[in-house]
């Protein structure tokens, strides 16, 4: 049983499967959030607050929480007197800050865009349409890469997830997934509250490239009511930056040495089963089609195989240090 991780902040009791067609008028509200945390990345946050306000509507709003940076958060609410600007509220980290956007929200359908993701047009409006759908609770978006410069010629297409974008082997549009990418998803508010928001023990804390908050999001989401879908709809799409420091093969490598240590302690919290369901399909399938697809090209297949190690080895440590403390 996948345990709530914080206070519930909330007076509705398990809404989340009465759709928002039948319980509410006309489409959902949205509560857009955008996390960041430092000043490198001013004009990244500008860019995404432009793109995102202009798709706003009359009833929706746009939420900006700093974690742990007064002067970012001075400035930006200085910037930008018409936006609700908050203060992290518990301790440092994107599951925390993400926490504190939804206990600040009052709108019926929750959106992260990640604070270097700026959304295409329409994709709010998706959204809206997505969300309206009877038991839909999450969705994920489309997170396409915008490299600095250009991909490196050795980063192999199916470990995007290293650099927070979409990766080959992906479901299609509409079909039912685990859990979506962080940088684009939306969730019904009350149900996230429901099942006590991100936890703080997974993702990442200011540069330590860790991650899966999003995963146990969604295993508890369908946990608490199995009847409800996580839906991939890439109509709802965002671009991502990757900065040259993230194309580089020493960032490759913690990246997914880090991905496997949370995915230990994942396997912690609910079970290696439900941790670890979609990464069987992806180990079994989609990284050997990867060796035959990049067979000509020897740095990407070695790429290819070295992210499976160093994702293997996270995995290992992590499980050992998790032994270590019971």
């Amino acid at each position: 049983m996948v345990q709530p991780h914080r206070a519930v902040v909330t007076g509705t009791s398990g809404p989340s499967a009465i759709p928002f067609a039948e319980n509410r008028s006309g489409e959902p509200r949205l509560s857009v959030v955008i996390c960041c945390y430092t000043e490198r990345r001013r004009q990244q946050v500008e860019a995404a607050i432009v793109a995102t306000a202009a798709q706003l509507g009359d009833a929706d709003e746009l939420i900006i929480v700093v974690d742990h940076n007064p002067d970012l958060s001075a400035d930006l609410a200085a910037g930008h007197p018409g936006l609700i600007v908050v203060a992290n509220k518990g301790i440092r980290g994107l599951s925390e800050a993400r926490n504190t956007g939804t206990d600040t929200a009052s709108g019926d359908v929750v959106v992260f865009i990640d604070d270097d993701a700026r959304p295409a047009p329409g994709a709010l409006k998706a959204v809206r349409a997505r969300m309206a759908e009877a038991h839909v609770a999450a969705i994920g978006g489309a997170v396409e890469a915008r490299w600095e410069t250009a991909a490196p010629e050795w980063f192999p297409d199916e470990f995007g997830w290293v650099v927070g974008c979409d990766y080959l082997g992906l479901p299609h549009h509409g079909a039912a997934i685990r859990n979506p990418i962080g940088a684009a998803m939306a969730v019904r508010r009350d149900a996230l509250l429901d099942i006590g928001g991100f936890s703080p023990a997974l993702g990442r804390r200011g540069a330590l490239p860790a991650g899966c908050e999003e995963t146990l999001m969604g295993i508890a989401l369908r946990e608490r009511n199995p009847n409800d879908r996580i839906v991939r709809d890439t109509t709802f799409r965002v671009t991502h930056l990757v900065p040259d420091d993230r194309g580089t093969f020493r960032y490759f490598t913690s990246r997914c040495y880090h991905e496997g240590r949370s995915k230990a302690v994942l396997a912690s919290l609910t079970g290696a089963d439900a941790a670890l369901a979609s990464e069987r399909r992806y180990t079994t399938r989609v990284l050997p089609a990867g060796v035959w697809r990049h067979r000509r090209s020897p740095r990407r297949c070695a790429a290819l195989v070295a992210g499976f190690l160093w994702t293997c080895a996270g995995y290992a440590r992590g499980l050992a240090e998790r032994r270590s403390i019971r």
